[in-house]
């Protein structure tokens, strides 16, 4: 997935600069997606243009995650106001919530995670369609235009990518066709895409119906033949992308904008900002990642954790108890039951109310003030491992995400219920948190990271990193991360890039937590909007590149596109009305519509 994110100074909040003199920023996982939205910047687009540009090259030069056959999340800030683009993949209309189990009712191993079978019905070319179409300035081949040039081109490979290629293919043992597309894959070498540069140009010439009908939408069908997938044709044409009121809370003298459900990121996120700052008392004259420091952080997650077990789902088809989760009082009751000294049982850890890098992440500011910060995914690293053959793109691995046996934890170790068990047109639950702060209405903060079950956990610590113990952004997104998540019990997930000091861990360990390594996981990315300016950050764990604009770059060079349909910065577009399928059945309450 992708993140972006943090903030300026932290003693003393100065005014923003009015939105005229704001400079335009990128933070994005690999430079060519960087080079993108700079482009698009500079030739007028907004901040919408530049993050539909980036979403598609990324899908050209970071198959990881980038893609056009999974789905994500946008929270969006323009003029001032806040929206959330769910463009979650969902459920084929043929699911059900017995079918990764065999007749013992046991899991069928890798069912759910690998080849054709794994995949829900992609939502990112619509979810991209609909945020040009409602708020972007530029024509929509142009915001298109660089990824169909990389992948005409092409792309010079770097040995990252080439190692994950590596690893993913060993896991698979030859059971898709991933080889048969990436297995030319080299360091230092030119890769070029012609199917997907066709399928780019369906999309570019058609907008959603070069994906979800026609010549491409016949190239997914006959894969799903091939490979005992589940979409259909009518699942294709069903989709829909939906507008959702994003969830807001206050921290810290700032204005918090993120993901609602089917995320549990945005809620995880507030809840632990709360519990933090319900525990101040606590944590007052504790040093940061000292065993104290990272015990009390562990106690605070787990209990976030265990009501995600419990409650969270699609909201369209299981109502969560969101206010209730998020209000004062019960989140300080949940604060009060954190022991100090010890790491509380498992066992006695419940639902409060009673009863990996395969993501990615970007975050873009413009010139006037409007902001995307976008988190999409094929799940794990390359989805499913199947491409879809004449098309030239992953599909992702999301039905993974349900609780395809509630009660039994999915490749992330994550325990889902019943709320979130499989069913036809669902959406699963998610943990993407693309997060935008605000200062007096405008923008000061994007913020986001890949994770999976950490990016909550890890946008958490940077911002407390940063806020509660005034660390220069940079050393806040590079200090080492620690995540727990209820089960397995008393297990503490590090990173390798920063590691705690080994007197604290070994304290720790004397405590009673074992440590797992879990391999590179946290990619942020960030923008911060301050008095002295605009600052970018991209995570040093990754491959990733931030750019600030000079405002000498920030004319219209419509040289490389066509810009005459532009549109004024934050004029707004209709939309369709959502049809049956993946759209919800039901309009949830205050969910602005287009």
């Amino acid at each position: 997935m992708f993140g972006l994110a943090l903030l300026g100074g932290t003693v003393a909040h100065a005014g923003h600069p009015s939105p005229a003199s704001v400079s335009a920023a990128v933070a994005a996982p690999d430079r060519y997606g960087a080079d993108t939205a700079a482009e698009i910047l500079a030739a007028g687009g907004n901040a919408v243009d530049a993050a539909v540009g980036v979403g598609f090259t990324l899908a050209v030069t970071y198959p990881e995650a980038g893609n056009l056959g999974g789905g994500g999340f946008a929270t969006v800030l323009i003029d001032g106001r806040p929206y959330f683009l769910d463009y979650r993949e969902c459920a084929p209309g043929s699911a059900s919530a017995g079918m990764y189990v065999d007749a013992a009712g046991e899991l069928v191993p890798d069912a759910s995670t690998i080849g054709a079978g794994a995949a829900a019905v992609p939502g990112t070319v619509a979810g991209l369609w609909e945020l040009h179409h409602r708020f972007g300035r530029l024509a929509w081949r142009a915001d298109l235009a660089p990824a169909i040039r990389y992948a005409h081109e092409g792309f010079r490979v770097g040995p990252l990518l080439v190692a994950r290629r590596d690893a993913f293919a060993a896991a698979l043992h030859g059971r898709t066709n991933f080889l048969t597309y990436f297995g030319a894959l080299a360091a230092d070498a030119t890769f070029r895409q012609p199917e997907l540069e066709a399928t780019l140009r369906r999309i570019a010439a058609g907008g959603p119906r070069g994906f979800y009908s026609g010549r491409t939408a016949d190239l997914i069908l006959a894969e799903m033949a091939r490979d005992h997938g589940h979409i259909a044709r009518a699942d294709l044409a069903a989709y829909r992308p939906l507008w959702r009121a994003p969830l807001e809370g206050d921290w810290a003298g700032y204005h918090v904008i993120t993901a609602p459900l089917p995320s549990s990121g945005g809620i995880a996120l507030l809840s632990m900002l709360a519990m933090k700052a319900d525990l101040a008392a606590s944590f007052a004259g504790v040093p940061l990642n000292s065993p104290q420091y990272v015990h009390l952080l562990a106690e605070i997650e787990k209990r976030v954790f265990a009501d995600r077990a419990s409650y969270f789902g699609d909201p369209d088809f299981y109502p969560a108890p969101v206010a209730q989760l998020l209000d004062p009082v019960y989140l300080a009751r949940r604060a009060a039951e954190v022991d100090l000294r010890r790491p509380t049982p498992t066992g006695e850890v419940k639902p409060g109310l009673g009863e990996h890098h395969d993501t990615t992440h970007f975050s873009i500011i413009d010139r006037w003030g409007n902001a995307v910060s976008n988190t999409y995914t094929l799940n794990d690293d390359f989805g499913s491992g199947a491409v879809v053959g004449g098309a030239g793109f992953l599909l992702n691995n999301e039905m993974d995400d349900f609780s395809a046996k509630p009660g039994t934890p999915n490749i992330y170790g994550v325990v889902g219920g019943d709320a979130n068990a499989i069913g036809p047109g669902k959406r699963p639950l998610s943990t993407m948190t693309p997060t935008i702060l605000t200062e007096h209405g405008r923008v000061a903060v994007a913020i986001g990271t890949l994770g999976g079950s950490r990016i909550a956990t890890w946008i958490f610590q940077v911002l407390s990193n940063w806020h509660d113990f005034h660390l220069p952004l940079a050393e806040a997104v590079a200090a080492p991360r620690v995540h727990h998540q209820l089960l397995p019990p008393d297990t503490l997930f590090e990173e390798p890039f920063a590691t705690l000091a080994p007197a604290v861990r070994a304290e720790l360990t004397a405590r009673g937590y074992r440590f797992v390594n879990q391999g590179w996981n946290g990619d942020i990315q960030a923008i911060a909007v301050g008095s002295d300016g605009v600052s970018a950050i991209s995570d040093p764990r990754g491959r990733g590149v931030a750019r600030v604009l000079p405002a000498s770059a920030e004319r219209d060079r419509r040289a490389r596109f066509n810009a005459s349909a532009a549109r004024p910065p934050g004029q707004r577009t209709a939309a369709t009305k959502p049809a049956p399928g993946c759209a919800p059945r039901r309009s949830p309450p205050g969910i602005p519509r287009p």
